[in-house]
């Protein structure tokens, strides 16, 4: 969270309490999509993650994920490209 509040300058940023994550983006906690949220939030993604063929995200509900290719981030929802992953 320090290295994305960084890249993104913010003072800090921290997990969002489950009851104001569902008020915003309209989904159940566990089930959460970037995609048709009630309200437009930023997204961003792993630099990293664009580089692979596909990856699969949270559908909308429970247990329901998608294959996508990962330059949707970026095309459909304009996903910001941040370097926070931990290199070990």
């Amino acid at each position: 969270t320090k290295n994305l509040a960084r890249q993104t300058n913010r003072k800090h940023i921290e997990p969002c309490k489950p009851a104001i994550a569902e008020k915003n983006s309209g989904y159940q906690v566990g089930g959460t999509s970037p995609f048709g949220t009630k309200k437009n939030m930023p997204v961003y993604v792993e630099k990293t993650i664009l580089g692979l063929p596909f990856i699969y995200i949270n559908g909308g509900r429970r247990g329901y994920n998608v294959k996508i290719d990962p330059k949707v981030l970026k095309d459909q929802l304009g996903a910001v490209e941040v370097e926070c992953a931990i290199e070990k």
